[in-house]
């Protein structure tokens, strides 16, 4: 169990990228949250099993209208008693 704050930039606002990280993170298990920033990046807190998290990563990077061209990752402390993957607007 691990959780990671993730920094994505690149084609990842108005292409549906919290939409489809919320499906594929609520779908593998993972919780956590998502938000847009002013600067045109996205942040994530997720939580989880690591080859999840990764295999998140992985399917935001295969769809066809997202463009992850860097991703900047931390180490967070866990979160107890998260019991889903939100949206913050």
């Amino acid at each position: 169990m691990q959780r990671r704050q993730l920094i994505f930039s690149g084609r990842v606002q108005g292409v549906g990228f919290r939409f489809t990280a919320g499906n594929i993170a609520s779908d593998l298990g993972l919780t956590g949250w998502v938000k847009n920033n002013l600067d045109g990046t996205v942040t994530m807190e997720v939580q989880g099993n690591s080859l999840k998290i990764y295999q998140l990563i992985k399917e935001l990077k295969n769809d066809g209208y997202i463009k992850i061209e860097h991703i900047e990752s931390y180490s967070k402390d866990i979160v107890d008693n998260e019991s889903k993957f939100r949206t913050i607007y």
